[in-house]
């Protein structure tokens, strides 16, 4: 397809979150040119979809070829993600040009996984849950696909099936420092005292009543955060923080950071939080 300034957002942007997409830019007098196109639209074709074909006449399109910093042609970007990551200048053999657009292509496991988070962004829960487990079938070590069928577990409320997922994941992972297995740790140490713990009213009549109690106030952030009711959560841990950072080993701050990560879906939320949380530390 040819790609102008205009359409590009949508024809190499996001299409490149769910194939790579390689740009050619090109001009109509320019003879090597004359022999890459055809081969790339050839390649194209032939790999049905595993990556997609994006042209743009530099004659018409001056403005996309400086910002690419365009000065010989022709030349090739290749996006992945939303972002360049490789490109060449000049004619390829094709088998050069194959091994170029064999790196970008993903392996079936991280396939999967991308139909798995476009399957959930449309709301099709069933079909990510299906394809993620599809992803571990391909590589049961993927830990990243492994994450995201945990955090998928959790956010339905499946915890005792995230527990035994969790126990799959790599040691580089759970005896690291990953923050988002830390944020999916804090969820579930969350649910897991939260089944001791009394009532949350009757956890914040407690912290009205001993504004001082830290380990009352923590109880009530746990119960919150099992929840998913960060907002409420934030401000027991902040409060936590101004009152004593010696508290459990800084348990205040460590915990909202987690919190951070699981929230990280409400930018906004955790932007505000984040300004508060530096305000008191500085």
């Amino acid at each position: 397809m040819d790609t102008t300034l205009a359409t590009f957002e949508k024809d190499v942007i996001e299409a490149s979150t769910l194939a790579p997409v390689l740009i050619d830019f090109w001009a109509p007098w320019c003879g090597p040119c004359k022999t890459l196109g055809p081969m790339l639209e050839k390649l194209e074709a032939e790999y049905a979809g595993k990556w997609k074909l994006a042209k743009v006449n530099v004659d018409e399109n001056q403005e996309l070829a400086t910002h690419f910093q365009v000065r010989s042609i022709p030349h090739v970007v290749a996006f992945v993600d939303g972002q360049p990551v490789d490109q060449f200048i000049g004619v390829l053999p094709e088998g050069q040009l194959r091994q170029f657009i064999d790196g970008l292509i993903p392996n079936a496991a991280e396939a999967e996984r991308r139909t798995a988070q476009e399957a959930l962004a449309q709301g099709r829960r069933d079909e990510a849950y299906e394809a993620l487990q599809a992803a571990l079938a391909y590589d049961p070590g993927h830990d990243e696909a492994r994450m995201d069928l945990i955090e998928l577990l959790l956010a339905d409320n499946r915890g005792d099936e995230a527990r035994a997922e969790v126990d799959l994941l790599s040691p580089k992972i759970t005896q690291g420092i990953d923050p988002r297995f830390n944020a999916i740790k804090t969820r579930l140490d969350a649910l897991d005292a939260a089944l001791d713990l009394p009532p949350t009213d009757a956890l914040e009549a407690q912290v009205a009543a001993h504004p001082a109690d830290l380990e009352a106030r923590f109880d009530l952030a746990n119960a919150l955060i099992a929840r998913h009711k960060f907002p409420g959560a934030l401000e027991q841990l902040l409060e936590i923080v101004k009152r004593d950072r010696t508290f459990r080993d800084d348990i205040g701050r460590k915990t909202m950071l987690s919190v951070f990560d699981l929230a990280a879906h409400q930018p906004q939320l955790v932007s505000e939080w984040r300004r508060k949380l530096s305000a008191v530390l500085n």
